[in-house]
């Protein structure tokens, strides 16, 4: 019993230390998209043959037949239920007859009617090893479990047919230490019983298997032919030898049988994988008996670079409007917004790009004493190469610029450094910093009030107003912006680079 025991233990655990295989999921859903079929029944005619004290044993690898046995059989009947391709449960149940005969020491033989329910747990031994695709039509499994036996046996003379000995009845030899079931008349002994076997199966078609099993059961008492292990011919001819289960010198009975299985496979839409091995989820559901999960999914097949490509394209933006990024005639405004995009180099322009006669607007914000005209007031002072001094001829305008800012104190100032590509990126930041701060000392120098007015940005290279490819475009990105605005636009209008 404890050799049966280890044997199950080993049958159980062997494909979960066996599946490690990264791709496979045990614990996979079998229903939604890839749904498949666990529910079958089984069917299975039986020989059976009893291997205890009466019995012949085996002669050349055959089992032989004692004086007066028979042969016997059974039929038995399973409820079966796929976990995984893998893993199975069965609810199995079987009656029958057991018959056995030794002249030697007992001169008897006995004739057993019996019935068993078991649970049993089967592994696929042939996809674990070999995987489901192989021999697709083929099945080997092995299995073990544990289940109850009832049974009634008599023990006949040989030489007289007379019964000697029998499992129990209502007057007499009643075994209710193994407990009892009632039917027909009869007691029925009780006992423990541990099968394990293993089925050869071929799938036939999409809802019948037939298969050949090979069942050995070891029961849990020597009582299935009442006789106990024994050279002493009386020792069997007291009942407390046996009822008191009083062990023998022979081991516990067992019994084995061989089946013709047939198997129907429930489940609706069944469909099984035709002789190219493709399977097609949409023709129906597959039986998991014969279907590993993981060929029902597609396999994800990467996409070429032209389909990469062709999803870039139909997923790029559309390109900015080449005027949002020029401004052609140097007064700071793209050209997107610019009004008057042929303004005179050096002009002051409003927000718009519509050149300012500053010199009047300034006159008359003086004697008018107006407020509120400094609304995007736009002015361009440019540099020489690699230089932060201002040119003579934007003085006269930072100048203009400061009397305005004196008489609008609701006004600021801010003023953006650019420089052009020919030198490194972090060269040309510092340099266009240097530019911005040499505007802002000149403008305070020449008398602006509350210098704390003025906002400082630099950008370095990286917003330039014209193409670096050419000298006039070079010229046109070491450039200062200065931008009067109202004291309530906090915000700046550029969306990166340095500020304070």
């Amino acid at each position: 019993m404890k050799n049966s025991l280890f044997a199950l233990f080993c049958l159980f655990s062997a494909p979960l230390l066996a599946q490690t295989t990264p791709d496979r999921t045990p614990n996979r859903s079998y229903e939604g998209a890839y749904k498949l079929n666990t529910w079958s029944i089984t069917l299975t005619p039986q020989h059976t043959r009893f291997f205890g004290d009466l019995s012949y044993g085996v002669y050349r690898g055959i089992p032989e037949l004692g004086p007066k046995e028979s042969l016997t059989g059974g039929i038995g009947l399973a409820l079966n239920k796929q976990l995984s391709n893998l893993l199975g449960l069965s609810l199995q149940a079987n009656v029958g007859q057991l018959s056995g005969a030794k002249r030697q020491i007992y001169n008897a033989y006995f004739k057993t009617n019996y019935g068993q329910a078991s649970l049993l747990a089967s592994v696929n031994v042939k996809s674990l090893l070999m995987g489901a695709n192989r021999f697709r039509r083929f099945k080997w499994d092995i299995y073990g479990g544990i289940g109850g036996i009832w049974f009634d046996a008599r023990v006949y003379d040989l030489t007289t047919d007379r019964l000697i000995r029998y499992s129990n009845d209502r007057n007499d030899f009643s075994s209710l230490t193994a407990g009892r079931w009632e039917a027909n008349g009869s007691m029925y002994t009780r006992e423990w019983v541990v099968p394990v076997g293993t089925t050869f199966s071929w799938e036939i078609s999409r809802r019948f298997d037939v298969g050949l099993d090979f069942q050995f059961n070891n029961v849990n008492s020597e009582k299935l032919d009442m006789t106990v292990g024994s050279t002493d011919p009386l020792y069997n001819a007291n009942p407390a030898n046996i009822f008191l289960f009083r062990k023998g010198e022979s081991a516990l009975d067992k019994y084995g049988v061989v089946g013709l299985s047939i198997t129907y496979k429930l489940g609706r839409k069944a469909v099984r994988v035709g002789r190219d091995g493709v399977y097609n989820p949409d023709e129906g559901q597959y039986s998991l008996r014969w279907t590993d999960p993981a060929d029902l999914i597609k396999p994800v097949i990467p996409p070429t670079v032209g389909q990469i490509d062709s999803v870039a394209k139909a997923n790029m933006p559309k390109p900015l409007d080449a005027r949002l990024y020029t401004d052609s005639d140097d007064d700071g405004v793209a050209d997107l917004f610019d009004k008057e995009p042929q303004t005179i180099k050096g002009s002051v322009v409003s927000g718009a790009g519509v050149a300012i006669d500053l010199p009047k607007l300034l006159a008359r914000t003086v004697q008018q004493k107006q407020r509120g005209n400094c609304e995007d007031i736009v002015s361009n002072i440019e540099f020489d190469t690699d230089r932060a001094t201002i040119r003579p001829t934007s003085q006269d305008v930072l100048q203009q610029l400061v009397a305005l800012l004196n008489a609008n104190p609701d006004c600021r100032a801010v003023i953006v450094g650019h420089a052009d590509a020919r030198a490194s990126e972090g060269y040309n930041m510092q340099l266009s910093k240097r530019r911005v701060e040499a505007a802002k000392r000149f403008m305070v120098r020449t008398g602006l009030t509350e210098p704390d007015r003025i906002t400082l940005e630099y950008y370095g290279e990286i917003r330039p107003a014209a193409p670096n490819s050419t000298a006039s475009g070079l010229q046109s990105n070491r450039r200062v912006e200065i931008k009067i605005e109202p004291m309530s636009e906090l915000r700046s209008r550029y969306p990166a680079g340095f500020r304070r």
